[in-house]
């Protein structure tokens, strides 16, 4: 008869009862070759899958042996769609007896903040402004059409170079925080669209490799500040690339260099055309550098402390006041906090959700700073010169 041996009576079949599991046992699971995470209260195994993740398997890798209820829904805008691929994965469920949350991490806080997600999807936080992407990537393609016309009118001399160098280091700034919103999947509803466009705007506008900037970049967002885990932080490498580097991005970043001698060389010649780009990212990279570190350099940088989601995000991440060159200049990343806590929500929305952002940490007596702008930028020169002190007393007292 097999099992369900009253089918015959037209009952319906039984099914086993699922495995439970305690977080002692699922907290063993965390290394390379053996990895299982929690995401409501399921426990999956992720040891084979994790390197066929989308985002790489070192972002998911860093949640083994940890609730990732939060990470997952940060980062998953098709939460439906995803949750086809976990089905395979599932080998049981956290026994009734266990608290949601792993390693003592405030269940409240997680509560709180998971109700605070449902409001801002009651408000359609998470709903696209078509129009202001477009005008975006329209003010991109236009300097770029201006640099060239500088030089076509005015000629190669030193002053009309220097102008359309600044107003490239422009471009080239702005479609690096453009490219972010494609990759983070926060523009369209579909994925694939939102792939399409990062490759582009990434490679065909930056000459760089969408596949390089997701290997990096999500698990900044998975574990930001944390040592091991977020490559902004280590320091160890000057390249790190991911497991494949696919051969689109090399023909997107191709497109981009084809693009850029062609136009300029006429102007400068190769010697001069290759100077000239040096040049632009030069400039480029201490604009890109400045409002990034501004709103990391400065916090908390330590190994693993297992917070819950919103604190981690809190402890490392702060603001800069908002204002409309603030928004322009930092491609709204001076809105850190939110975008680290909502990184599928648009960029254009972190101004409606920050003051429920405030009210939460308030509650919770979390600290949410928020400075202004040159204050941020003067914060840098502290944060380094207290690490140099700390380095250079280690040095004489080792």
């Amino acid at each position: 008869m097999g099992k369900g041996g009253n089918q015959g009576d037209g009952g319906p079949e039984r099914e086993a009862p699922m495995p439970t599991f305690s977080w002692e046992e699922i907290q063993k699971h965390n290394l390379r070759t053996d990895k299982w995470l929690v995401i409501d209260r399921k426990v999956y195994n992720i040891t084979k899958w994790s390197s066929r993740h989308p985002g790489g398997q070192r972002v998911i890798g860093h949640y083994a042996g940890e609730d990732a209820t939060d990470a997952f829904r940060a980062f998953h805008p098709n939460l439906d769609f995803v949750r086809k691929f976990l089905k395979p994965l599932l080998i049981g469920e956290l026994a009734p007896e266990e608290s949601g949350q792993d390693r003592g991490k405030n269940s409240q806080i997680t509560e709180d903040f998971r109700a605070l997600r449902k409001t801002a999807e009651d408000m359609n936080l998470f709903k696209t402004n078509h129009l202001f992407f477009l005008l975006y990537l329209a003010h991109i393609l236009v300097l770029e059409g201006l640099a060239w016309f500088i030089l076509f009118y005015f000629g190669n001399g030193w002053i009309p170079t220097l102008i359309t160098a600044f107003v490239l280091a422009t471009s080239q700034s702005q479609a690096g925080w453009l490219q972010h919103d494609y990759g983070h999947l926060s523009v369209h509803k579909k994925s694939t669209w939102n792939h399409l466009i990062h490759k582009f705007i990434i490679g065909h506008l930056k000459g760089a490799s969408a596949n390089w900037w997701n290997h990096r970049h999500f698990q900044h967002h998975a574990k930001p500040n944390i040592f091991r885990k977020d490559p902004d932080v280590n320091m160890l490498h000057v390249f790190v690339l991911g497991e494949r580097q696919p051969v689109e991005d090399l023909a997107w970043a191709v497109s981009y260099y084809t693009r850029f001698f062609v136009t300029y060389i006429p102007f400068f010649g190769v010697l001069g055309a290759l100077l000239f780009l040096n040049f632009i990212r030069f400039l480029e990279s201490h604009w890109f550098v400045w409002v990034t570190q501004m709103n990391h350099i400065v916090m908390e940088i330590d190994n693993e402390p297992y917070r819950d989601w919103f604190s981690s995000q809190l402890a490392a991440t702060c603001n800069v006041e908002q204002s409309f060159f603030n928004d322009w200049f930092s491609g709204h990343l001076n809105f850190q906090i939110e975008h680290h806590l909502f990184p599928t929500m648009p960029r254009h929305n972190f101004y409606k959700i920050a003051p429920l952002v405030k009210s939460l940490c308030a509650k919770h007596g979390i600290e949410y700073q928020e400075k202004p702008l040159m204050q941020a930028l003067q914060d840098i020169i502290r944060s380094l010169k207290k690490s140099g002190e700390l380095w250079l007393d280690a040095y004489l007292h080792k």
